[in-house]
C-alpha cells in the first residue's frame, strides 16, 4: 500500500474541508485512504515556520508523494529533489521558483496555482458595484507587498489609518497569514464600519462582507487528482500546473445589514452563496 504525505499550514480542524476535497480527488483516480492508500498528515497549526521540519519528517518516512498546501510547497521543495510534490500555490509558481514554467514544470514539482493576485481587479470591480460612491479604497497586504502588516499588532494601526483617511472600502489581498487571522480582520472591519472584500469564502463565513476567488476546496480536489495520477506512474515534470476551474462569490447579508449596506440585486444574482 503506497503512503503519501499531506502537508498543510493550518490546523486539522481548520483544514477539514480541504482534507475532504483532497480525498475526493484521490477517489477520482481510484485511491481510497485505508483501502489501497495510506496518508501521513502534517499540520502546522497556523505556524508556517514549522512547515520545513514537518516536510523533512515526511521525507524521512519516504512517502511516495507529498501534497502540500500554500507555503508547504516551498517547504517541501527545500527538503527533497526526488520525492514528487504536488503543491497548491496562491501566487505565480514560476515567479516564486517552484517550477520552471507552467506548461513544463520540470523537476519534481507540479500542482495548482490559485491566481490570487490576478483576481484583485475583479474584486475591485465588485467593490465598485457595491459602493460606487467610495472615493478611496485601501489595500491590505502582508509585509512582502501595499498598507503592509507583518503581525496582528499591525492590524489596529492599519485600520486606524483607514479611518483617519476616510477610506470608503477595503481589499484584503491573498495571504496565508491573513487567512489564519480572518476572524480578527472581519471583526476590525465591522467595528470600524469599513466594507471589505476578501479572497476566499472562509472570510465571509467568519463575518467578512464579501469574498470572491477560486474555490479552495476544489483546488485541493485538483491536487488530489494529480497525486493519484503520479501514484499511477505519471511524472510531475510532465504535468502542467493547473489553474482554478471554480470561482465563488460569497456575500454575508448579516454583515451588510450591520454596515447599513443594501446589496444590489445584480450582485445577489451573481452570488454563489448568500449568508443570512
Amino acid at each position: 500500500m503506497p503512503v503519501i504525505g499531506f502537508l498543510h499550514p493550518r490546523s486539522r480542524a481548520d483544514a477539514i474541508r480541504a482534507v475532504a476535497a483532497f480525498g475526493q480527488g484521490l477517489r477520482e483516480t481510484g485511491f481510497v485512504e485505508g483501502e489501497n492508500l495510506a496518508v501521513e498528515y502534517r499540520f502546522a497549526d497556523g505556524q508556517p515556520a514549522r512547515l520545513t521540519a514537518l516536510a523533512a519528517d515526511l521525507v524521512q518516512r519516504r512517502v511516495a508523494v507529498i501534497a502540500a498546501s500554500a507555503r508547504g510547497g516551498e517547504a517541501a521543495k527545500a527538503v527533497t529533489t526526488t520525492i514528487p510534490i504536488v503543491f497548491l500555490s496562491g501566487g505565480d509558481p514560476v515567479r516564486t521558483g517552484l517550477v520552471a514554467s507552467l506548461n513544463r514544470p520540470g523537476g519534481n514539482l507540479t500542482g495548482v496555482s490559485m491566481l490570487s493576485l490576478d483576481m484583485e481587479p475583479k474584486r475591485l470591480g465588485l467593490l465598485h458595484d457595491l459602493i460606487p460612491q467610495a472615493s478611496s479604497i485601501a489595500v491590505l497586504a502582508d509585509s512582502t507587498r501595499v498598507m503592509t502588516v507583518g503581525n496582528e499588532g499591525d492590524f489596529e494601526p492599519a485600520f486606524a489609518t483607514m479611518v483617519r483617511e476616510s477610506t470608503g472600502a477595503l481589499i484584503v489581498t491573498g495571504s496565508t497569514y491573513f487567512l489564519f487571522s480572518r476572524d480578527r480582520l472581519a471583526a476590525l472591519a465591522a467595528r470600524h464600519k469599513i466594507p471589505a472584500i476578501y479572497e476566499l469564502r472562509e472570510y465571509a463565513e467568519a463575518g467578512g462582507l464579501m469574498s470572491y476567488g477560486p474555490s479552495n476546496a476544489d483546488a485541493h480536489r485538483q491536487i488530489g487528482v494529480y497525486t493519484g495520477r503520479i501514484l499511477k506512474g505519471e511524472k510531475p515534470a510532465d504535468l502542467p500546473v493547473m489553474q482554478p476551474t471554480k470561482f465563488e462569490l460569497v456575500i454575508n447579508l448579516k454583515t451588510a445589514k450591520a454596515l447599513g449596506l443594501q446589496i444590489p440585486d445584480k450582485l445577489l444574482a451573481l452570488a454563489d452563496e448568500v449568508i443570512e
